[in-house]
């Protein structure tokens, strides 16, 4: 069996290389792809530019999904996953330092499966990562595949 991979979509580098950190303190060893934009998130997604050599069927386990982000943000890359066949069931949590209601509302009316703010100490940090793999990667009973 494949191992379940993550697409970690975070522009910024000190919340990326938390994330690792946590993802592998907490013993999570799944692949993780990381891109730094909204639009390098869905051509990803949809094995375009850059990523046309990836096989699109080949769709992550999780999307952690930043919310302030270049080119396209994280609630319109939300928006473009649910509209999708292909990656319209594919479970995406909005992980954040934003405290907006507007953002959360929106997030959730828009799809997302989970919003989670990200915790400023490197503890709460690492144990909301922990909680979040646990439960995606090896908890939740993921939909199946249609194609």
């Amino acid at each position: 069996m494949k191992a379940k991979k993550i697409l970690l979509v975070e522009d910024n580098p000190d919340d990326e290389a938390l994330t690792l950190r946590a993802l592998s303190k907490c013993g999570v060893v799944n692949e993780v792809d990381v891109v730094r934009n909204g639009q390098d998130a869905v051509d990803y997604l949809f094995a375009r530019e850059k990523f046309q050599d990836r096989d699109a069927k080949d769709l992550p386990q999780l999307v952690l999904l930043d919310l302030k982000l270049p080119m396209l943000d994280g609630l319109e890359v939300l928006e473009i996953i649910r509209r999708e066949e292909l990656t319209c069931t594919l479970p995406v949590v909005i992980f954040t330092s934003s405290k907006e209601q507007s953002d959360l509302t929106k997030g959730y009316r828009l799809g997302v499966n989970s919003f989670v703010c990200k915790p400023i100490n490197f503890a709460e940090f690492s144990e909301s990562i922990r909680q979040l793999g646990l439960y995606w990667l090896l908890i939740n009973e993921p939909p199946p595949k249609t194609y």
